[in-house]
């Protein structure tokens, strides 16, 4: 039997929001999988218990480019809320998000080698970081080269979405950038959602099919409602439209006479673990410290 920690029920705590107590009991009967207790909570406590997964932990910010047929959307990481603030940093993610779009960098490793303002974008980052004195790191960036139109959001900086899309409308376009920022669909459509998640949302499903006691036929047909109902909340196709849930997404879009092709999302720091403090170790280090000198 693993040892569960005071650090792990915290770490688990901080992901699903669940009671202390929840936590240590799920983190023992998962034998200190951290993973799979959050799936027992998930059971028990429904939706609750995965409020905390949006949660936005590390810092920096999304910026976009569109030229034309031609787009880009970056994340660009920093340590700190402070740094988001800061002109050079902003400046030098939005010259980021340019090079994509016209340079077409095969990785984050390509465009560090880009020649930006007399030097690599490599250099100016470096350059950047001695001046602001905090590190940061180009994360990640999706581009978009096509025959459609391509629109972008930015809900602030830590939030970014790029669409392309038919329409005669513009607006359509922009109206569906800002419903996919609200509402983080995963996939055009519920065919499209990935594989993995599937499978996750079914376990879950099935567990608590089992929980309920229900007869095998209907905890089936339990564990099949549930997968349809999540493949509907997580496609965009299938979602409610925020500026009028009397029809779906893909009923606005029929209605407009437009279509949308393809998205991409970034929503800074997600999946990054922030580093987290521990405010009390560390005066005690400093205190056992400067008894030892």
């Amino acid at each position: 039997m693993a040892a569960i920690t005071a650090a792990m029920v915290g770490e688990l705590r901080a992901k699903t929001d669940a009671p202390m107590m929840e936590c240590k009991k799920a983190l023992t009967e998962a034998d200190g999988d951290m993973e799979r207790a959050e799936e027992i909570l998930r059971v028990k406590l429904g939706s609750k218990a995965s409020k905390a997964a949006s949660r936005i932990t590390a810092e920096g910010v999304v910026a976009s480019h569109i030229a034309g047929k031609v787009g880009a959307l970056v994340e660009v990481n920093c340590e700190t809320d402070f740094v988001t603030k800061n002109d050079d940093f902003l400046k030098f993610s939005a010259d980021v998000s340019k090079l994509v779009a016209e340079h077409n960098p095969a990785d984050v490793a390509a465009l560090g080698a880009l020649p930006l303002d007399g030097k690599t974008v490599e250099e100016q980052r470096a350059a950047l970081v001695g001046r602001i004195g905090e590190n940061m790191s180009i994360r990640r960036f999706k581009r978009f080269e096509t025959n459609a139109k391509l629109t972008a959001y930015l809900h602030g900086t830590r939030i970014g979405v790029m669409v392309e899309f038919d329409a005669a409308d513009e607006q359509v376009g922009k109206d569906v950038a800002m419903h996919i920022a609200a509402m983080k669909p995963v996939a055009l459509s519920s065919e499209q959602v990935p594989a993995d998640l599937i499978e996750k949302e079914r376990s879950v499903a099935h567990l608590k099919a089992v929980e309920s006691g229900k007869p095998a036929d209907i905890a089936t047909k339990m564990v099949e409602g549930s997968v349809q109902k999540f493949l509907k909340e997580v496609s965009l196709f299938n979602q409610q439209f925020v500026k009028n849930d009397k029809q779906t997404v893909e009923q606005m879009l029929k209605a407009s006479n437009a279509s949308v092709k393809a998205f991409t999302m970034f929503v800074v720091g997600e999946g990054i673990e922030k580093k987290q403090d521990d405010f009390a170790a560390e005066v005690a280090a400093q205190v056992a410290a400067a008894k030892q000198a």
